[in-house]
């Protein structure tokens, strides 16, 4: 079930992303599920700014983010666990034992794909944050993924690569080849989902994920099957609905 939001820009996506967010931190133990990219930094940068100003605390929120590269340490700035300390933690009061990112940077990132999903299992998650990518993926689940995927260690498509390249100085041969990432399955195990896309380069994936059939073509499709996913996009991504 999808209600689909359409804004003029990224600020009024990334607010009305925020009133999902602030309406699940009235909880007393929210758990939320976060993603990384360029969508949901405005919406991080709103969280931070609520708390701030408002005191919304996030001292009793259980995190648990998407995906991570293969191969990077928590140190290294193109890491994700480096991006939303960046992006949100060091902003908020969450405390970092609270904090979830697979470990990509272990020898051994099977094991690490399966203690995730184990930890991950023992929670819902109340609001997954997701992006979509341009070949309609979801966290790092590339076109062939199985819908019953959980947690796992996943090789990462040409076309994700070069998408990800201007974060690595447009230099492809820097992206890791691989990365760890919930599944499709994990993800659909969310009480809620909000999914925010923006720009003409998502609009045939957004059209894929809520017009075409639920196919592993186009693993975002699969959210058709949940309950509960509210769609925030700019006019340019909606423009195909």
């Amino acid at each position: 079930m999808f209600n689909i939001i359409v804004c003029k820009n990224y600020d009024e996506v990334s607010e009305q992303a925020f009133k999902l967010m602030k309406d699940i931190m009235r909880k007393e133990k929210p758990v939320l599920g976060l993603a990384t990219g360029s969508s949901p930094v405005g919406l991080y940068k709103l969280m931070i700014q609520d708390h701030k100003e408002n005191g919304t605390s996030y001292q009793n929120a259980l995190t648990f983010n998407l995906d991570e590269y293969v191969g990077l340490k928590h140190t290294d700035e193109q890491s994700y666990y480096y991006f939303m300390h960046e992006n949100l933690f060091d902003g908020i009061d969450c405390p970092e034992e609270n904090i979830h990112v697979p470990d990509g940077s272990t020898n051994d990132p099977e094991k690490a794909a399966a203690d995730y999903e184990t930890e991950l299992a023992k929670h819902t998650v109340d609001l997954q944050v997701l992006g979509i990518g341009s070949d309609g993926h979801i966290a790092f689940n590339e076109p062939g993924t199985p819908l019953d995927s959980v947690t796992h260690v996943t090789d990462l498509k040409e076309q994700t690569i070069s998408d990800n390249a201007r974060f690595f100085g447009g230099d492809k041969s820097k992206v890791p080849t691989k990365a760890i990432t919930q599944g499709l399955a994990s993800i659909m195990r969310a009480r809620k989902i909000v999914l925010i896309a923006t720009g003409a380069n998502k609009a045939d994936a957004v059209y894929g994920m809520i017009k075409g059939e639920v196919t592993t073509d186009c693993p975002a499709s699969i959210l058709q099957r949940h309950d509960d996913v509210t769609v925030v996009l700019d006019e340019a991504a909606a423009k195909r609905l």
